[in-house]
């Protein structure tokens, strides 16, 4: 028997109790045909690769992230604890030195999750690998830079928008072209705010796209961006979507194309998103992850309806994918050449609207957002949320975040404007976010 070249910790849970309903896609077959998968390859019994169990994330390290309307325990589950407790798993035992590389295979995914939540959207409601960020920052040093690689089919437009004027965290999505998939964002535009402008990176990629394309992208634009940004942590948000299978999605990729992806990022930690081909595709994806982590031979990965023809992609997409990357790759290297004021505003308040559609849930919120621009931190930032529920339900509130590293004005500011909104008499809730301070504090119109 081989042993592996790479210490891997995976961390299981497929969330027995949990399910949007009994027959969605995100159900709990999706991890239980990958266990069988694992089981049946012996690779638990492979010297090297070692099981652990996943803890349960408390109020505190979600607050550290979202803001949760009415509070934390009004909308996120026991399941969603645990699976954000099992990816900080994840990063305690890589950055304690008790592996080399861990798999947080787990559900539900996350990735959809924004700041404010008012319910679950794209299938999620907590975004574990940002509840994750927060714990590593929180316990390893505030300086730290993480790079998040998220290769789902859809893009991560929840942690874009957690980590989008986060000059301390790299955020690269290869997703569907959001013409043609949900969530409808991840434009080559959306770069980041004014105090990361760069650091959002996303890849729109054309339907059809296979492991050609992918791997180009990841070999002449990915890893370069990744050398210059020198992280001290890389975690691959591993959504499986992307595969010739899926129900949901109009890619090409392959496990095999998988495992190679994960031999090239060499990721320290991957975080399991979505994927909803559950006995095509799921099991030996799966496996094929964990094989690369672990450095051991994963030629045997493959489907058992694969064919060259089933992954190919046509000359039209990969010259596509090539003028695509280029075009990214001068964007990347021209970004500290660029004129801020020119794109958010010659003022000392960046402000934006969104609307924004929760399609788990039928809720329609509207956001107005206000960013302050200074040259000591990254500003702090100010969000307004309307939430109309498909029930009837309304629900408006605030939030105000002081950043990692705030300076005393910025700090004071927040302060000042948080005791103003808690005045305005439309509000149901008001909330303070202070990550760096572990403080969160809530005034209710009730």
């Amino acid at each position: 028997m081989q042993t592996s070249k790479h210490k891997v910790g995976l961390i299981f849970f497929p969330a027995f109790d949990w399910a949007i309903t009994p027959d969605h896609p995100e159900r709990e077959e999706r991890l239980l045909y990958t266990r069988d998968q694992i089981m049946e390859e012996g690779l638990l019994d492979v010297p090297g690769i070692e099981e652990y169990r996943p803890e349960i994330a408390e109020d505190a390290h979600i607050n550290r992230i979202h803001v949760c309307v009415p509070d934390v325990s009004g909308v996120i589950t026991e399941s969603h604890r645990i699976a954000a407790g099992g990816t900080m798993v994840a990063s305690d035992l890589v950055l304690r030195g008790k592996v080399d590389r861990a798999f947080a295979l787990l559900r539900p995914p996350g990735h959809h999750a924004m700041r404010i939540v008012h319910g679950s959207r794209g299938f999620c409601l907590v975004n574990n690998e940002a509840v994750m960020v927060e714990h590593i920052r929180h316990t390893y040093g505030s300086d730290m830079r993480i790079a998040i690689v998220d290769t789902d089919a859809h893009h991560a437009d929840g942690t874009q928008d957690i980590f989008y004027n986060d000059p301390g965290i790299l955020h690269i999505s290869l997703h569907q072209d959001g013409r043609t998939l949900y969530p409808g964002t991840g434009f080559i535009e959306e770069r980041g705010g004014p105090a990361a402008y760069g650091n959002t990176v996303n890849v729109p990629l054309p339907p059809g796209t296979g492991d050609e394309g992918i791997l180009y992208v990841l070999e002449n634009l990915v890893l370069p961006i990744l050398e210059d940004f020198e992280p001290d942590v890389v975690v691959n948000a591993a959504g499986q979507d992307n595969h010739y299978t899926d129900p949901l999605t109009n890619m090409n990729f392959t496990a095999r194309g998988y495992a190679r992806l994960t031999e090239l990022l060499a990721p320290d930690i991957v975080v399991l998103e979505g994927g909803y081909s559950i006995e095509g595709a799921l099991p030996y994806i799966n496996a094929g992850i964990l094989l690369a982590l672990a450095g051991l031979d994963y030629s045997a990965a493959k489907e058992p309806d694969w064919s060259p023809r089933l992954a190919r992609q046509s000359d039209g997409v990969t010259q596509y994918i090539g003028e695509l990357v280029d075009a990214l790759r001068e964007m990347w290297n021209m970004r500290k050449g660029v004129d801020l004021d020119r794109i958010f505003g010659a003022t000392p308040v960046y402000e934006r609207k969104r609307k924004i559609y929760y399609d788990t849930d039928g809720i329609s919120e509207q956001q107005f957002e206000r960013i302050a621009r200074c040259r000591s931190c990254s500003g702090w930032r100010l969000i307004v949320s309307g939430a109309v529920h498909d029930i009837g339900k309304v629900s408006r509130v605030a939030a105000i975040i002081v950043p990692w590293h705030a300076c005393l004005a910025c700090r004071s500011a927040a302060e000042s404007e948080f005791e103003k909104a808690c005045k305005e008499p439309q509000l149901d809730y008001v909330y303070l976010q202070d990550t760096e301070q572990d403080r969160f504090l809530t005034r209710s119109r009730a």
